[in-house]
């Protein structure tokens, strides 16, 4: 996103803008090196950041206020204008800092006073980052809240639970949801704690040993909402691992949007859910296809994720300090894997939140396989048979059919006593019985409807609290951006 420091000269063409001198204005590299286009996501991040500089500056005597007013003038109106109306130059910093100096004269050199490119594009990514993680965050609130009210609606909906994909043990609706809540709920933390470390303001470092002014970067942190700064100058301005756990963050959320799409896609070809018509499509050649597209291309953005992880970690792997300009290639790693993680999670959210579960197939599914055969080895262990003795019995019933007879048979086979010397046959039946076995299973966490009560009402807690805490983040931001537009506006 940014070339490395360079001298400063007030020159002003096309050619070599006001960063680099004639030796080093042409040639056929310059493209490769530019990054003016790809900084557009940055532009009024830029902005905002060259306010606060300029602000500071004025405020600490090293500008006067007159060219400080100027200065804020012309990013106004270059802000008005757009970032396609922007000179050439060799990235977005360069093209303002041109801009600027077109409009007012060399006295629009001083603004990059006491900085450098270096912790001024850190600072840029942070301001930018913040918001896209802020967004991320706020999808993965609405896929918790849909998967809450899938788990409110099926409380008492039985279903097949599956191990490898074959019939386990019963559970329900409600308890598959919740177990997605609760990665989502983790994903959703992972974000916010990454967020603390990005919310971190490197503006100040300089080219990367600081600077022989008086500035104060602690007056540039709050202007621009950042909750403290980075220590050491150094670090500010190139380090970039806040960008690493970001984006694994993602990836770690993209991989349980991909477990979940998965699901909903297995259920929907067994007939168990029905996805609405605006998460499907149909075939162009057979029309009574329904096919769970969306999910498909959710599932895949963990791939794109794990890749922006594995691009991003590459990049970085084995740089020296301070800066180097392989950093420019690095954050479109993130920007990338934010966008696409973003929207695949805002899709899930409303695939799940319209899906329409068969209650009907789900319970007739419930049974099979003999899904309640654990169930059985737990009642023989609690009536004191050692339980791999049960589960040795069990195992033989379940190659007769896993009924009744069968487990009458297998205990003269097994045991060499009747299944009654050990336990009442009417708990036998209800052990059977997908309901009555999904009802035993009270433990903490469990599908019986009382433990997901427990559940549903920990998950409601939780996400009301992140909630707040998203909503505080997201007026402490806007906060801080309406007080530097107030300062500003005593310049210009």
């Amino acid at each position: 996103m940014s070339g490395e420091e360079a001298p400063d000269t007030s020159e002003v063409n096309g050619e070599s803008g006001v960063v680099r001198r004639d030796r080093f204005s042409g040639g056929p590299a310059r493209s490769f090196l530019s990054s003016l286009a790809a900084d557009e996501r940055i532009f009024e991040a830029d902005l905002e950041v060259d306010r606060a500089h300029t602000l500071m500056l004025a405020e600490q005597g090293i500008l006067a206020d007159d060219t400080a007013g100027q200065i804020l003038t012309a990013l106004d109106a270059i802000e008005v204008d757009g970032h396609d109306s922007l000179p050439d130059g060799e990235d977005v910093h360069e093209a303002i800092e041109t801009a600027v100096i077109e409009r007012i004269g060399e006295e629009g050199g001083k603004m990059h006073t006491a900085r450098s490119r270096n912790d001024e594009v850190a600072t840029c990514i942070r301001y930018r980052l913040r918001e896209d993680v802020l967004e991320a965050i706020e999808t993965t609130l609405a896929l918790r809240e849909a998967l809450l009210e899938v788990a409110e609606e099926g409380r008492e909906t039985i279903m097949p639970g599956y191990t490898h994909l074959q019939p386990a043990q019963p559970t329900t609706v409600a308890h598959l949801a919740l177990s997605y809540e609760g990665a989502v709920r983790r994903d959703t933390e992972r974000l916010l704690d990454a967020y603390g470390r990005i919310n971190e303001s490197p503006l100040g470092g300089a080219a990367f040993a600081g600077t022989t002014f008086d500035i104060d970067r602690e007056r540039t942190a709050e202007l621009l909402g950042f909750e403290r700064v980075i220590e050491n100058s150094m670090d500010a301005s190139s380090s970039r691992d806040f960008l690493l756990e970001t984006t694994q963050a993602l990836s770690t959320h993209a991989t349980t949007l991909s477990g979940l799409a998965e699901d909903l896609i297995v259920f929907a070809n067994r007939g168990f859910v029905d996805l609405a018509d605006d998460y499907s499509s149909t075939s162009s050649i057979m029309p009574q296809k329904k096919n769970p597209d969306t999910l498909e291309l959710v599932r895949a953005v963990a791939g794109d994720a794990a890749g922006g992880v594995q691009g991003l970690t590459t990049t970085l792997k084995g740089l020296p300090r301070a800066y180097n300009r392989d950093l420019q290639r690095a954050t479109t790693h993130a920007w990338e894997t934010v966008d696409a993680v973003r929207e695949a999670s805002e899709v899930a959210a409303g695939a799940v939140a319209t899906a329409d579960w068969n209650a009907g197939a789900l319970a007739a599914e419930a049974g099979e396989g003999f899904s309640t055969a654990t169930g059985v080895a737990d009642l023989l262990a609690a009536n004191g048979l050692p339980f791999r003795t049960a589960h040795e019995m069990v195992a033989h019933a379940a190659e007769s059919g896993g009924n009744y007879d069968a487990l009458e048979a297998a205990a003269g086979d097994v045991l060499g006593e009747p299944l009654e010397s050990f336990v009442d046959p009417a708990a036998v039946e209800d052990a059977l019985d997908p309901a009555a076995s999904v009802a035993s299973r009270d433990s903490r966490g469990g599908p019986a409807s009382e433990a997901v009560a427990d559940q549903l009402e920990s998950a409601r807690e939780s996400l009301a609290a992140d909630e707040t805490t998203r909503a505080a983040t997201d007026e402490a931001l806007e906060d801080a951006h309406a007080a530097l537009r107030e300062e500003v506006n005593g310049y210009v």
